[in-house]
């Protein structure tokens, strides 16, 4: 039985994105609780982590390659309401194809303007959620999207990222956010989020989806970002979480 009405699918297909509210089966406050216990996973745990220099120090920014090591965001992101709803949006059957937590801690940058489709290997269609853990505001660098922009890529930067020529042009929404609800959008929206100016941490775990009948890649995709990262390890100017540069953090 579908998750969604015919004018939800309507509007994903006509805008490249949708919001829900309310519309997890677990609280806010056990989503804390297990963003909380992968975090610490950074001292030696599973999963892949990466940290950035802020005016409070070094922080974790991102953790990544989780969900087989933690059977309640296992159960979330891989069985639960999210990717049902996510397979409403694509037609057929999504499967996981990547998983990352951005923490965003005080103090925490932001993500210049981009579209995901040039660093998802592999696969042509694919749908990305943001779920937020903690209050997604203006203040703390909530997401920001563009609507009807999600046919083509975009005119690109020697990052990666939309040319600040064609940023300028776009109509930018911001989508401000509460535990509980759920942003779904195409991996060809533009879309981007500023630093983190508040004293209180705007972490969100990021789930991203692809058609079932392409395969199921995420160990290949782990595998191949893994090795790509690598190569890149001793760039100096930039902080290593993606294989386009968008994330605008401070290297260590």
């Amino acid at each position: 039985m579908s998750q969604l009405d015919q004018e939800d699918i309507e509007q994903f297909r006509e805008t490249g994105w949708l919001v829900l509210h309310d519309v997890l089966t677990i609280s806010p406050a056990t989503l804390t609780t297990w963003v909380d216990e992968v975090a610490r996973w950074i001292d030696g745990g599973p999963g892949l982590h990466y940290q950035e220099q802020t005016r409070e120090g070094p922080r974790l920014c991102r953790s990544e390659d989780f969900t087989p090591f933690h059977a309640g965001l296992f159960q979330l992101l891989r069985e639960g309401v999210v990717p049902q709803i996510t397979s409403d949006l694509l037609g057929e059957p999504a499967v996981l194809y990547k998983e990352k937590i951005n923490y965003k801690l005080p103090g925490g940058a932001g993500y210049s303007p981009h579209q995901d489709a040039p660093a998802y290997l592999f696969v042509e269609r694919h749908i990305s959620c943001m779920i937020p853990v903690d209050p997604s505001t203006r203040e703390n660098g909530a997401l920001e999207v563009v609507s009807g922009f999600h046919h083509e890529i975009l005119l690109q930067d020697e990052k990666g990222c939309i040319d600040p020529s064609v940023v300028d042009q776009l109509d930018w929404q911001l989508v401000e956010l509460n535990p509980g609800d759920v942003v779904w959008f195409h991996s060809k929206t533009p879309h981007r989020s500023g630093a983190n100016r508040s004293v209180a941490p705007r972490r969100a775990l990021y789930p991203t989806y692809n058609a079932l009948s392409e395969g199921d890649l995420r160990e290949q995709y782990y595998r191949e970002k893994q090795e790509a990262l690598a190569g890149n390890a001793h760039d100096p100017t930039r902080v290593n979480v993606s294989l386009i540069g968008d994330f605008e953090g401070i290297p260590l």
